[in-house]
């Protein structure tokens, strides 16, 4: 394995830093799609592409079991240096990097020598619909372990450590508006005050409670009303709303709640008030033998003593709609510390790169392991 390593880590180092300089938004990754796919292709795999979508799927070997890796490929758009630009600052650049090598190392060692390994580089996790949109083109259908990578900031996880499973939280974003009538600020009681009704919106979501052993959230973050003229009440105005909870049923539990106070709030002030789901997020539902698995594997790349508990995250990760419209599919993902710094999302973020090389290996021998542990259960 070590040999391979070093043979690849070249070429990780390439593939590292042409992704990094070249990030491309959701659902418009087309040249790194198309990298991705003249790389892999160069290189001996099959590469599925699609007409309707960006993102690929190498599959290699045939029959049954099947074992998956899966990588995110967009990137973020944000300001950098004072403009606003695409930028791979949540690591997906890197989790390109750690698929295609653990691919090659793969295909070294001559795994799999049973069934097939397929490889899932996604589009959109940032918009929370790539996975989405795999899981309804039927791609992990026929997967019965699936493995996924995030590198994680030094508020989390020291460099040298690793995580078998990240419990990310579960997200639902709501873009919603008011409508009422505007009306002459001397004459307030002959229209609605868009205003005055957001204020009780945001008053009657900060009173929603469940169970406070489960963290949760919901905030409203963004409002917008009115406009030059002083003297109109407006009675127009559109708002946003963020909500976070651990686990799955709990976001179902905040959102009815959510979605109580805005019908109640648009009924004490007589306005309409509409709103729509633009985007949402999975909380993680991991497999114990995935976990297992994949800890046995940190374990011989880094030590025992170099293996952390699962990670608890607010954070989201499209990820995880694989197991949840899936159930079938066992699943887990790899948290590598890396000293990644100041934080995820950040224009600035960067990890230490020799990181790379042992993600290869947590994840090839994760996959090496999962084949034999299906082999040895028939």
């Amino acid at each position: 394995m070590k040999t391979i390593l070093d043979e690849i880590k070249p070429i990780a180092e390439e593939v590292f830093q042409h992704l990094h300089t070249h990030p491309e938004i959701s659902w418009q990754e087309v040249e790194t799609t198309r990298y991705l796919k003249n790389l892999l292709e160069g290189e001996g795999f099959s590469v599925e592409t699609f007409d309707d979508s960006t993102g690929l799927v190498v599959t290699v070997g045939s029959g049954e079991p099947c074992v998956g890796l899966r990588s995110d490929i967009d990137a973020l758009w944000q300001e950098v240096d004072g403009t606003y630009q695409a930028n791979h600052s949540c690591g997906h650049d890197a989790h390109m990097t750690l698929a295609v090598g653990a691919l090659l190392t793969l295909k070294k060692l001559g795994i799999p020598e049973k069934g097939r390994l397929k490889v899932i580089f996604q589009p959109a996790e940032e918009k929370g619909t790539g996975a989405l949109s795999f899981v309804e083109k039927g791609i992990v259908d026929d997967i019965d372990f699936l493995y996924g990578v995030h590198l994680r900031p030094v508020q989390e996880i020291g460099h040298g450590y690793a995580s078998a499973a990240i419990m990310h939280g579960s997200a639902k974003m709501l873009k919603g508006a008011i409508r009422g009538t505007d009306a002459h600020g001397a004459r307030p009681h002959e229209g609605q005050n868009a205003i005055e009704v957001m204020a009780l919106l945001v008053q009657a979501i900060c009173s929603i409670h469940i169970n406070p052993m489960v963290p949760h959230s919901a905030k409203v973050t963004m409002f917008q009303a009115g406009g030059e003229s002083a003297n109109i009440i407006p009675g127009n105005a559109v708002f946003s709303i963020d909500m976070r909870a651990q686990t799955n049923s709990a976001m179902e539990e905040l959102y009815a709640q959510v979605d109580k106070a805005i019908l109640s709030v648009a009924e004490l002030a007589g306005v309409k008030i509409s709103y729509e789901t633009i985007a949402e997020i999975a909380a993680a539902e991991v497999d114990e033998t995935a976990v297992r698995l994949m800890g046995e594997a940190i374990a011989q790349t880094l030590g025992q003593e170099f293996l952390v508990p699962p990670i608890v995250t607010p954070g989201g990760e499209d990820f995880h709609f694989y197991t949840l419209k899936r159930p079938s599919v066992k699943a887990s993902m790899l948290g590598l510390g890396c000293d990644l710094s100041p934080g995820l999302h950040h224009p600035a973020m960067t990890f230490n790169q020799d990181s790379l090389i042992v993600g290869i290996e947590i994840l090839a021998r994760t996959v090496q392991q999962t084949f034999e542990h299906l082999e040895q259960g028939k």
